[in-house]
């Protein structure tokens, strides 16, 4: 261990001189090239509105700068090679380079009248005598004072895609008209364009797309259970169809602002239009010298005229003033703003300053534009679109139409590829031989499916351009090529769709039964709240039909197939092997829901490329049949997907609809201000963008959901977090494969308890009163005064019972008291209590009128009547049990000893 520590030590020791040598050697290089870059970086001069002195790096970014530019007069007498402007809000500068050749043999003067933007003042200068043997190269800096770019808002420094001209015009002094006329874009440098970055990570998410979709396709050996779990995974035809309708949105001929060609521009290459230098070399070789029309779609073609471009000119108040009153009035106006000027030294730098090809210095310049480009900062129409990517729309069918076919020869190359791959694992058993052993032997079929799926996700824009190119009125080679790949899609991919029907309903007939169709409410991907729609005869079949806001005649188309013992579409596993790649992703009831699909992207072709140069009648064609499209989908919803139905049904429908009723506004014959023209472009950015933003999250969750299928087989899954997640999804594909309405079950019941019901009241006479001596002191509502209290014991007991603290005001008028329950000694007692009130009311011997038995009224006294009624048979008995009964009960409460008293005979 000592050892290896001293030769430890001893390296070190050794090496570290060696390192600060080359440490201090590399610092000294990059501290060398540091100081030759400042050495070589320039700096102007400036002095601020306070009279100090600022240096500023002349290469440093304009605030506002031209890019390419183009001819704006078709036959200019002038040649420009270059030509840019730039504005320095640091230093209020504003330069411009030109350079160029004539073919003028000899003019002696002419006039330069530039214009950026109609933001900054008409300037002019004059050009030496010019002849075709004498390049022209001129240049100038034009220190500007805060009125001069009052018409410039602070926000134009800073917008995306900020929208601007600068127009070069050359007059003729001998015949006092126009010779030269280019204009260039202007800029600030902002731009929502990016396609090198988000067209990348858009690569990234379609390649994650389209393996999870393949790896459930190819895993498994049963048809039936394949197709199920590739019918759930994300389809590569609805991420296409959401980019290419971002895309294709720029179709329409309509004056776009500039933000949305740039937004466009990041999505170019999924509708196959990639730039290449030798590919459009040679497209350009195919073309010929005929570039067509693009003033036919509604742009203003580079090389031919624009008299009306930046707000025209007039020539008489070119010539008005002369060029002594121009000098005299540019002195008077820079005279009182002599802070704002800039230095000579900037000046005088300035015009020794390389022109052309300069690798150092000023370098925020464009270059002419390609022969078939719209005139810079035009937008208008599919040109405008296109040349974002440098395309001409001339060039725009073949570069897609290629793009396209290498495409397709890649998609059939890696199928073929990974097959070969397997079986290279299998011979050095790197896997087993029993790994996707289906798609092993059948690779062939799958290639062939790859591709024609292939063919089907680009139908529309294949379709589109063909179209386009008959609109165009190109090349003739170049159209005739149009029309045979036209007659190969449309015979093609039609009949392939018209034979899956028929190959499958061959066996069968058609009924048309009446049904509704009825509007309802309902909530879209569960929680927003939409407007659905549903059939009479599906809203019988539920227990719970949601609201109908209202309903009209409906024709349902029924097939009928004659064989009720057929097997299903998703069980026939011939017919998937032969048409999976049409129908795998729709629905048992829905799988003929292609022919329906093709037929819609087809007659949106028509509109888009037909009706190009007509903005109104595409806008509005497109506007119903997207609404169509979209009523018929949120009806149907095709897919088996429950994400495909929210993606395709929902979200690209309500996108399609909503732009189309935006771009409308861009139309030329409204003539809105472009401040709102870009605000309405970034409302159509903002709800396509929420579009690509789902449709990546739906990516990712679909690659999710493809990993669990293709793991299905797996004991163990990894990660074990995920298994309810798992298990749930497997239940979800079990319960939506059948496609068989759910019915919800009733809502259970609650448990029945003991219980009663009052329908009537009737009341049905007691025995006591049937009893002529029941005697109840509340039975009459009566007032009776109660009678003299007894002092003693059993009177007191006695003359409780009419006490007035007893109340029966709560019963009912005419309902009379319960009588109270009596024990024998309350009842003695009350007996006692009247015989004794009776003999205190009525004196002794008095005599009343009394019926005897055979009619006749007889006088008794109150002793005869008190007998009498106590002679009743009944009465003597119950009074002689009572008393035989209190007896009883006093001697066993009396002492043994002691004599009984009368009181308690008594």
């Amino acid at each position: 261990m000592t050892f290896l520590q001293h030769r430890w030590k001893g390296a070190v020791g050794s090496s570290l001189p060696t390192l600060l040598i080359q440490f201090l050697s590399l610092f000294s290089i990059v501290s060398a090239a540091n100081v030759a870059t400042y050495k070589n970086t320039k700096y102007v001069e400036t002095t601020t509105d306070a009279g100090e002195s600022l240096w500023l790096r002349d290469a440093r970014k304009p605030a506002l700068y031209t890019q390419n530019f183009g001819d704006c007069l078709g036959n200019s007498l002038i040649n420009v090679t270059r030509f840019d402007a730039a504005y320095y809000k640091d230093n209020m500068t504003v330069l411009f380079h030109l350079e160029g050749n004539t073919n003028v043999a000899n003019e002696s003067l002419m006039r330069v009248s530039t214009l950026l933007s109609a933001l900054l003042s008409l300037t002019e200068t004059s050009l030496c005598p010019m002849n075709r043997s004498v390049p022209i190269e001129a240049n100038g800096i034009i220190p500007v004072i805060q009125s001069d770019v009052a018409g410039i808002p602070a926000i134009a420094l800073s917008i995306p895609d900020f929208e601007g001209q600068a127009i070069l015009r050359v007059f003729a002094n001998s015949t006092k008209s126009e010779v030269g006329c280019y204009s260039a874009v202007v800029t600030n440098g902002v731009s929502f364009s990016h396609p090198y970055a988000v067209g990348s990570a858009l690569g990234v998410f379609i390649i994650i797309a389209i393996t999870a979709s393949f790896a459930t396709a190819v895993y498994g050996s049963h048809l039936p259970t394949t197709r199920t779990h590739y019918a759930h995974s994300l389809s590569v035809l609805v991420v296409f169809s959401v980019f290419h309708h971002i895309f294709y949105t720029g179709a329409l001929s309509v004056n776009w602002p500039s933000v949305l060609p740039a937004f466009w521009s990041n999505f170019a290459w999924t509708a196959g239009m990639i730039y290449s230098e030798s590919m459009q070399n040679s497209i350009n070789q195919l073309i010929g010298s005929n570039k067509g029309n693009t003033s036919i779609v509604g742009a203003a073609g580079s090389g031919s005229t624009a008299a009306g471009l930046g707000g025209g000119y007039q020539i008489s108040q070119i010539y008005k003033r002369s060029f002594h009153q121009l000098l005299r009035r540019d002195a008077h106006s820079f005279s009182g703003h002599l802070a704002d000027l800039r230095s000579a030294e900037a000046e005088q730098y300035l015009a020794k300053r390389a022109l052309a090809n300069s690798t150092e210095g000023y370098n925020w310049y464009g270059s002419p534009t390609r022969p078939g480009l719209p005139l810079p900062g035009n937008f208008s129409g599919f040109a405008g679109t296109l040349a974002q990517e440098d395309i001409p729309a001339s060039n725009a069918f073949v570069t897609g139409f290629l793009w396209f076919l290498i495409f397709v020869v890649i998609v059939a190359a890696c199928v073929a590829a990974f097959k070969w791959i397997l079986e290279a694992l299998v011979k050095y058993r790197k896997i087993e031989e029993t790994r996707l052993v289906y798609f092993r032997q059948h690779w062939v079929g799958y290639t062939e499916a790859a591709v024609l799926r292939t063919t089907v996700i680009g139908f529309f824009a294949i379709t589109y351009l063909t179209i386009f190119q008959f609109t165009y009125n190109g090349s003739g080679g170049v159209t005739a090529i149009a029309a045979l790949v036209f007659l190969v899609l449309f015979l093609g991919m039609l009949g392939a769709a018209g034979y899956a029907c028929f190959y499958r309903l061959r066996w069968g007939h058609y009924e048309i039964r009446v049904d509704r169709l009825h509007a309802e409410k309902s909530k879209a991907l569960g929680f927003m709240p939409c407007v659905g729609f549903g059939l009479e005869s599906q809203r019988t079949e539920k227990t719970q039909p949601r609201l109908s806001l209202g309903s009209m005649p409906w024709r349902v188309i029924d097939y009928v197939d004659e064989d009720s013992q057929r097997t299903g579409v998703h069980q026939d596993e011939a017919y998937i092997e032969k048409f999976g790649w049409l129908f795998a992703r729709f629905r048992r009831t829905r799988w003929w829901f292609f022919a329906l699909w093709l037929a819609y992207e087809l007659i949106r072709a028509c509109f888009y490329g037909g009706a190009a140069g007509y903005p109104m009648t595409q806008v509005f064609g497109l506007m119903a049949v997207d609404f169509i499209a979209l009523i018929t989908t949120i009806v149907l919803k095709p897919f088996e997907g429950v994400r495909l139905n929210a993606l395709m049904v929902y979200l690209l429908g309500f996108s399609k609809v909503a732009t189309l009723a935006l771009s409308a506004s861009f139309d030329t014959r409204f003539h809105l201000p472009r401040i709102t023209t870009t605000v309405i472009g970034v409302v159509i950015i903002v709800i396509q963008g929420i579009l690509a933003i789902f449709t990546l999250v739906a990516i990712v969750l679909g690659a999710i959901s493809s990993y669990m299928s293709v793991m299905r087989d797996c004991g163990v899954f990894r990660p074990r977090k995920w298994e309810p997640y798992r298990q749930n999804y497997f239940a979800h594909l079990e319960k939506t494969a059948p496609d068989i309405p759910l019915v919800r079950p009733p809502t259970p019941e609650p448990p029945k308890e003991p219980s009663f019901r009052v329908a009537s009241v009737r009341r049905e006479p007691k025995i006591q009163d049937n009893d002529p001596y029941n005697i109840n002191p509340g039975s009459s509502r009566t007032s009776m005064a109660p009678g003299p209290r007894i002092s003693s014991r059993v009177g007191s007991r006695t003359n409780s019972m009419w006490s007035p603290t007893i109340s029966n005001n709560n019963l009912p008028y005419g309902a009379r008291a319960h009588r109270t329950s009596w024990s024998t000694r309350d009842f003695t007692s009350w007996q006692e209590g009247q015989h004794s009130n009776r003999s205190s009311q009525l004196p002794c011997g008095s005599r009343i009128a009394d019926r005897a038995s055979d009619g006749s009224l007889r006088e008794t006294t109150n002793s005869e009547r008190t007998q009498t009624s106590i002679k009743s048979p009944a009465v003597t008995a119950a009074l002689d049990l009572q008393k035989s009964r209190i007896d009883e009960g006093k001697a066993r409460q009396a002492p043994p000893n002691e004599p009984r008293s009368e009181e308690a005979n008594t």
